[in-house]
């Protein structure tokens, strides 16, 4: 029998009632080429079985327009005490001036802007699985006149070429995959760093998830109860990663980092991480 959230009850009402703006999403949703972009960033391969989920109480999940179109007004308000502030504290943990950055699991774009507007000498790329939520990343970006590229495919398992990037960021990804696509993501996520590379992971305390079950039912997430057992630092380490932490941020949100080593074992020199990753 399906259990009724409190997100279901009680926060999904409250949020389309008073807090998201249905003339202005109705308008947005109008301004919009939803064919064209799906069309744009439709996916080579099938979604793979964990994403046939619902998150956030919307039936079909993320491969919907209503998701694409409420993600940023809702996400606005689940990110205390400020969304801004929230990704700023990422950032804030970047070292260097990377050249090639890539977000993954970018949703609408919001943290990829982000980097592109701290770094806009760098060549950036946010990659999701849903054509819908890159639709509104691309037309977000256009609104800003900020120049990025946005990429279909799976997190775990990119075509992109080994050592091909500085800075990698995942934001609210890892509590929305099972465990073991987590890690493979992480162990993706090393593939492609160059040597020296960074990894930032903006998502959910995990300890105060364990000590607050409560926090796990708020929202329809089929895979935040796992998460909230794991450990992200272990599960860096476990991938390769050295110089590894996770800092708790504004008691919601922890921070993990990690970084490829110099030096890494039987390993080998990709001339094509040199190539240009689609920009001009």
């Amino acid at each position: 029998m399906a259990t009724t959230t409190l997100w279901d009850s009680l926060l999904k009402p409250f949020f389309q009632t008073f807090l998201i703006n249905q003339e202005e999403l109705e308008g947005l949703h109008r301004l919009i080429d939803w064919s064209a972009g799906e069309a744009k960033f439709a996916p080579s391969q099938p979604y793979p079985d964990y994403y046939h989920r619902n998150f956030h109480g919307i039936t079909g999940g993320y491969l919907t327009v209503t998701a694409a179109l409420t993600y940023d007004p809702i996400t606005r308000y689940v990110l205390p005490p400020n969304e801004d502030w929230v990704r700023q504290g990422l950032i804030e943990r970047i070292g260097g001036q990377p050249r090639r950055i890539l977000d993954l699991g970018c949703g609408t774009g919001s943290l990829t802007l982000a980097l592109k507007e701290q770094f806009p000498q760098a060549e950036v790329i946010g990659l999701d699985l849903s054509p819908q939520m890159l639709t509104m990343a691309d037309y977000k970006a256009k609104q800003r006149g900020l120049k990025v590229v946005w990429s279909q495919g799976l997190a775990e398992k990119t075509l992109f070429p080994s050592q091909a990037f500085d800075l990698i960021s995942l934001a609210l990804l890892c509590h929305e995959t099972p465990p073991e696509i987590t890690q493979a993501i992480l162990r993706e996520c090393f593939r492609l760093l160059s040597p020296g590379g960074q990894l930032l992971i903006l998502d959910g305390n995990q300890a105060q998830l364990r000590h607050n079950e409560w926090l796990t039912q708020v929202f329809e997430e089929p895979y935040i109860q796992a998460f909230a057992r794991g450990d992200l630092s272990h599960a860096l380490q476990q991938a390769g990663f050295e110089q590894v932490k996770t800092e708790e941020h504004w008691w919601f949100h922890q921070i993990s980092q990690g970084r490829k080593p110099l030096l890494v074992r039987e390993s080998r020199y990709y001339p094509e991480a040199e190539m240009s990753l689609g920009m001009a």
